[in-house]
């Protein structure tokens, strides 16, 4: 059973490539036009994606938080995504980041209300980092499918039992019972990028031979059930997506023909209201997801002297350049629109009027932005008082490396 029909959004549920008929593209939504998602009300189909804000290094929300989301809400987009809000401490990328607990939630319940007096919702992601996570930043042993070392902490992971498995399950939708305490609007399950569930769905990183490796329907078992955990906690409440990788962008990792089963068994499932789709892996090949320009030496800069000499030698391997274009993840996430009825946020490359015409035209429902947002997070109220105003992101992705400094622009000065 799907949770929301794309009807409503005036596509056939069969439909989703741009060889539509002229038909049906006239009827496509107007992005700036109010949507639902779930049971939320946007004032528009423009979503700031969730982008690590560095901005919280006793690991609660922080003043420096609260305007990093006020000002995309201020400028005008539908919902801002708060990231990365781990569901337990283990699960951090690194111990300054946000794990849910009761403590958090007086801080979160004021970024919320600041989000909510500048007429946007808001949305917490939540998830486990998995192999991700930093080890001796957070002092705990980092989880994943298999055992593996992190080609960034130079640390290996512990095997994640099926207590851990258990428990991290339950962890998500103690996390989405917070979120709605915090006053969110919805929570985004992140399912990508080699996180926790995402590593269990890779071929490459998943070597188990019990009930969660071997078969695609084994290692979608992670991912399957914190969907539905989470569903099952908030009801119809507050929306509920995820955030799914396409394809991870390595050799031997998830490929789009066994992502768009999982997709198709969230589906079936009726666990979301909406999918966001990406890809790339934090571990193996983030590039894959930015595109655009390699800051090398900006990465290096934020490190000790020997890691720095090794990010300069050897960044390249890691840190891959692939020319950036604008909706450049759009042909692989057509061929999710034209399998999928479930309704569909396209990312990557969607900085203009342009192209948020050219994802609705195509079926999908909602549209994402990150970087752009960073250089002008009045880019969307700019938009709709003029349609042909250009984003002024370079697509340099200088802003990656101040993540460890506070996540922003370069470009421009701090507020």
């Amino acid at each position: 059973m799907v949770r929301a029909v794309t009807t409503s959004a005036g596509f056939p549920s069969e439909s989703g490539s741009e060889s539509r008929p002229e038909s049906a593209r006239e009827s496509a939504p107007d992005v700036l036009a109010p949507a639902t998602l779930g049971p939320v009300r946007l004032r528009n189909r423009i979503i700031k994606s969730a982008t690590f804000e560095g901005a919280t290094p006793d690991a609660l929300v922080t003043d420096d938080l609260i305007a990093y989301h006020r000002r995309p809400a201020a400028g005008g987009v539908g919902m801002t995504t708060v990231a990365y809000l781990a569901v337990s401490p283990e699960g951090r990328t690194e111990r300054r980041q946000i794990h849910w607990r009761p403590e958090a939630v007086p801080g979160l319940r004021t970024l919320t209300d600041a989000v909510h007096a500048e007429g946007a919702a808001v949305a917490a992601q939540i998830g486990h980092a998995g192999p991700v996570a930093d080890a001796r930043s957070n002092r705990a042993a980092a989880l994943s499918c298999s055992p593996m070392l992190n080609p960034v902490t130079f640390r290996r992971t512990r095997a994640a039992t099926a207590a851990d498995i258990e428990r991290i399950t339950a962890a998500h939708a103690r996390a989405a019972r917070l979120a709605i305490e915090s006053g969110f609007d919805s929570v985004e399950i992140h399912l990508g990028h080699n996180y926790f569930a995402s590593a269990f769905l890779s071929p490459r990183l998943n070597k188990r031979d019990d009930q969660f490796g071997g078969s695609l329907a084994n290692r979608a078992k992670v991912a399957l059930g914190l969907a539905r955990a989470v569903r099952d906690e908030v009801g119809d409440r507050i929306a509920v997506t995820a955030k799914l990788n396409m394809e991870d962008g390595y050799p031997g990792g998830l490929r789009i023909e066994d992502s768009l089963q999982v997709a198709q068994w969230l589906q079936r499932d009726g666990t979301l209201d909406a999918l966001e789709l990406t890809a790339g892996s934090s571990l193996m090949n983030p590039m894959y997801l930015f595109t655009g320009d390699v800051p090398l030496r900006e990465f290096a800069a934020q490190f000790p002297p020997l890691p720095r000499l090794g990010i300069r030698l050897f960044g390249k391997k890691f840190l891959r350049s692939y020319p950036y274009q604008d909706t450049y993840l759009m042909e692989r996430a057509l061929r999710f629109r034209a399998e999928l009825s479930l309704p569909l946020i396209l990312l990557g490359g969607v900085t203009t009027r342009a192209t948020m015409d050219r994802a609705m035209a195509a079926g999908f429902q909602y549209v994402a932005m990150a970087r752009a947002l960073l250089r002008e997070p009045d880019l969307v109220n700019r938009i709709a008082a003029d349609a042909t105003t250009p984003s002024a992101c370079t697509h340099c992705n200088r802003c990656m490396p101040t993540i460890y400094t506070g996540t922003r622009c370069p470009e421009i000065s701090r507020p």
